[in-house]
Parts: structure tokens; C-alpha cells; sequence
């Protein structure tokens, strides 16, 4: 919330109703936190606001969520607005509780279409201020917008700027971090052919004054399991673009060799994984591999990362 305080007075004494329609408000810790939940962030005012551009901000906050109103904004009959989303939870209004009804307040729609707002993710680097409808699509694909943990062992929520979820990774997920552009690392696992329960594995390099996250992991295509060893890099496409990555496993006269390009943790575990943009070996090819008698997994996976010239 900005300064100043809600322009509906009545909103702290009902906050308890809230919970009746579990729909929970923000609070000032939550938006404070280094490693906040995968909520939206809310940075309104910026630098150029006056005191009445502060009011008519606030006036678009939603008293539920706090979030931008974007149109349609729907009000009860006495007057309290609300966000489409906070609207679609409830039938009585969470401030009067008195019912709803369908009633746009098109004077307050109107008035958003003539303000100009700083991005949401100005606390993080980004300076462009935008016009009321256009914030809502800058925001969706600013670069300083925070990135996801790209831990993909558990459902993280966990999201920040790239120095802030290294340091979750070290500290929450004890994921191993290495420095280098080389090198060598050897998997095992007693039991290959419980691919549904494969361990999920993270190894973080600093190459280049940037962190790449070598991922390797099992899983069916179809019905055939396999093993995958990809690279993700811990910045955006635009610089990701700059690096290229081999990786090769092999054994007993045989090898495997993948070469390409890092993808974006903006691009989720899932469709990276999905796409097969990465090494693949095949569960036959890996126990074969690994030697022995074929029932254990020993796999050594060798990587090099490098800059691309310019």
C-alpha cells in the first residue's frame, strides 16, 4: 500500500472478513521478504507521483488484494470496488458485505485510462514508466521481473533476483556450487529401474561471472525411461545467447556428445525437460555404460561451457 493509507477507512476494521471467503490480504512483511512467495509485487507511486496521483492510486488498489485494479472493476452498491479476480471468489462485498451484484464503476475505469505508472518491478532496476494498459503487458515480460527458483526437486515457490536465489540455493536447497567452466560428475544410483523416483539432482557453476545449473534427472518419454543432463543459465534470453555447452557420457568404446545453447531459467524445468533439449541416453545405453552387472547406475557426465565471439 502507498503512504497515506487506504482511501477506504473501513478496510482495517475488515480484514476478519476476509477469511470468510478465503481470500487473504498482503501484508507489509510479505512484500518485504528477500525470498517471497510466487505473489504479485506491488510498487506503486514511484518518483512522480504528487499527493493527489498517490490518492487516485490507491483508489485503484483492490482492498483485497491490494493489486491494480485492471478493467473491468466491479463495485457493490455502496460503493466498494474490487478486482475481477477478488470479485470471481465472493458474492457479498468483503467491506459492507452487502450483495455484489454485476455493477462496473466505469468513472474509475476511465480515470485508470489517463494515468501514467512506474513498472511494478522499479524496486528491482526498471525505470520506464507506462501508460495504464500497457504497464500490465510490460510487466509480464520485464527483464527485471523476478526469476522463479529453478530448483526443480520440489514445488518451490520461492522467487527473487539472481544474487538472492544463489544464496537460497546454497543455503534451503544445499545444492552443490562449483567454480568453473569444466567439468566432471559422476551418477549413481543403486536401483535404474525405479525411473518415477529418480533423484532429482542441481549442480550450480560460476563460469563467466554468471551461474549456469546443470540439471540430470530420469523420466519416461512415452514408456521408454531415460536419463537427461541439460543447462539452464540464471539470466535472461538476451544474454543467454552469449554461451554455448557440450556434454558427453560415455564407456567401452562408445560415446554420447550434445552440443548446444543454455536455456533461460525464465523458461520453466518442465519445458525445458519436455522439449528434450538436452543430453538423453537411453536406460539400456546408460547400463551399458555404467558396466558391470547392469543393475547399478554409475554415469560420468563431462561438460564444458564457453563464451560465444562476439
Amino acid at each position: 500500500m502507498a503512504s497515506g493509507g487506504s482511501s477506504y477507512q473501513d478496510i482495517g476494521d475488515s480484514l476478519n472478513a476476509f477469511a470468510d471467503y478465503d481470500i487473504a490480504p498482503k501484508t507489509a512483511e510479505s512484500k518485504s521478504s528477500p525470498f517471497r512467495k510466487s505473489t504479485a509485487v506491488n510498487i506503486i507511486g514511484g518518483n512522480h507521483g504528487t499527493r493527489s496521483n498517490t490518492a487516485v492510486h490507491e483508489l485503484l488498489e483492490c482492498p483485497v488484494c491490494m493489486n491494480l485494479m485492471y478493467p473491468p472493476i466491479h463495485q457493490c452498491p455502496n460503493g466498494h470496488t474490487l478486482c475481477l479476480k477478488c470479485k470471481s471468489k465472493v458474492h457479498v462485498c468483503p467491506i459492507c458485505r452487502h450483495e455484489l451484484g454485476n455493477i462496473r464503476c466505469l468513472a474509475l475505469e476511465k480515470i485508470a485510462e489517463s494515468l501514467e505508472l512506474p513498472c511494478r518491478y522499479q524496486v528491482f532496476g526498471c525505470q520506464d514508466i507506462f501508460t495504464y494498459h500497457s504497464r500490465l503487458q510490460h510487466e509480464q515480460n520485464c527483464k527485471f521481473r523476478p526469476y522463479n527458483c529453478p530448483y526443480a526437486g520440489s514445488e518451490c515457490t520461492v522467487t527473487g533476483d539472481i544474487q538472492s536465489l544463489v544464496s537460497h540455493l546454497k543455503d534451503d536447497h544445499k545444492v552443490d556450487m562449483h567454480d568453473g567452466c569444466t567439468f566432471n560428475h559422476r551418477y549413481v544410483k543403486s536401483n535404474p529401474q525405479d525411473v518415477e523416483n529418480a533423484t532429482w539432482m542441481l549442480t550450480v557453476f560460476n563460469c563467466f561471472g554468471h551461474q549456469f545449473c546443470l540439471h540430470f534427472e530420469a523420466f519416461n518419454v512415452g514408456v521408454a525411461p531415460v536419463y537427461m543432463a541439460f543447462l539452464r543459465f540464471m539470466g535472461d534470453d538476451d544474454d543467454v545467447k552469449k554461451f554455448s555447452y557440450s556434454l558427453e557420457v560415455g564407456g567401452f568404446g562408445r560415446k554420447l556428445i550434445w552440443q548446444g545453447v543454455p536455456r533461460s531459467i525464465r523458461d520453466s524445468h518442465k519445458t525445458v525437460r519436455d522439449s528434450l533439449d538436452g543430453l538423453l541416453i537411453q536406460r539400456s545405453m546408460a547400463l551399458f555404460f555404467s558396466g558391470g552387472d547392469r543393475k547399478e547406475l554409475k554415469l560420468k557426465v563431462a561438460g564444458r561451457i564457453w563464451r560465444e565471439p562476439l
